[in-house]
């Protein structure tokens, strides 16, 4: 399933950058609490934070979606 993927991905992808989900969420600004349900797949992130995420870690929105080319 693709959420899980996507949820997967930000936790994997902030903790290989050494980052807390304090600190995503601060540069998100949004709130910590969001973060975890994202990554424990309690609630998959709109388009427009996804990109926001993509930017933080610099990665494609496919990469970072978990597509495949």
């Amino acid at each position: 399933m693709l959420s899980n993927t996507i949820g997967k991905n930000i936790r994997e992808l902030r903790l290989n950058r050494g980052m807390n989900q304090s600190a995503l969420a601060k540069q998100l600004n949004i709130r910590r609490q969001t973060i975890s349900a994202y990554e424990r797949n309690v609630s998959v992130p709109d388009i427009y934070i996804l990109i926001r995420i993509a930017d933080v870690f610099d990665v494609s929105l496919d990469e970072l979606v978990g597509r495949k080319p």
